[in-house]
């Protein structure tokens, strides 16, 4: 299943280890359901939750090189790699751990570019953004982080090394120009609004 998708970046890459392959006297004849699931599972995600970002996926016989994800913790196939971290193994792929490692990965090593506001409908301070925005003359592409999984997995794997792993993430987050500014109030202090009055209740 060697495959790459993208438009000439550095992609990411992807090691499957299936279960078959030779050591020895010991040969693999029985096909594994569960490794023919998770390749399914994987050119599917990346036709669409990952459609755009360059993925390079290489399916190896585990039996034949059992020891080489071994060093990184994989020892039941399917295993899954990406970037040489064990995202899963010994079951069929969950989509949603493997979008959101690829989207890390991509994240990590390409910077964001124009203006985004990360947002979700009925947040109040969202629609404020959106409202400085506006006002400020300003285009943007929005992304809802409830409904489109990886619109919150990119929010989140670009603002976590921000604020800390320990730091709640919070709606809106805005970049601008490629730069990222923050929350609405940082927003509004960027612009040179003011923040609306809190009062105590």
């Amino acid at each position: 299943m060697a495959r790459a998708q993208g438009d000439g970046e550095d992609p990411v890459r992807v090691m499957v280890y299936r279960w078959a392959g030779a050591w020895g006297p010991f040969r693999v004849r029985i096909p594994c359901g569960e490794c023919a699931l998770t390749q399914d599972v994987i050119r599917d995600t990346l036709a669409h939750e990952l459609a755009g970002i360059p993925v390079a996926v290489e399916v190896r016989d585990w039996l034949s090189e059992w020891w080489r994800p071994l060093r990184a913790g994989g020892w039941h196939a399917p295993i899954v790699m990406v970037e040489g971290r064990v995202v899963s193994q010994g079951l069929a792929l969950n989509r949603g751990l493997f979008t959101q490692a690829v989207i890390e990965a991509h994240a990590a090593r390409t910077p964001l570019e124009g203006s985004h506001l990360f947002g979700k409908a009925g947040c109040p301070h969202c629609e404020r953004a959106k409202a400085m925005l506006a006002e400020a003359g300003i285009d943007y592409a929005y992304h809802d982080v409830v409904r489109d999984p990886r619109a919150l997995y990119e929010m989140l794997a670009r603002v976590k090394p921000r604020i800390g792993p320990r730091t709640p993430v919070t709606v809106p987050q805005i970049w601008l120009d490629g730069a990222y500014v923050g929350t609405a109030d940082a927003l509004a202090a960027h612009l040179g609004a003011q923040p609306p009055v809190r009062r105590a209740g």
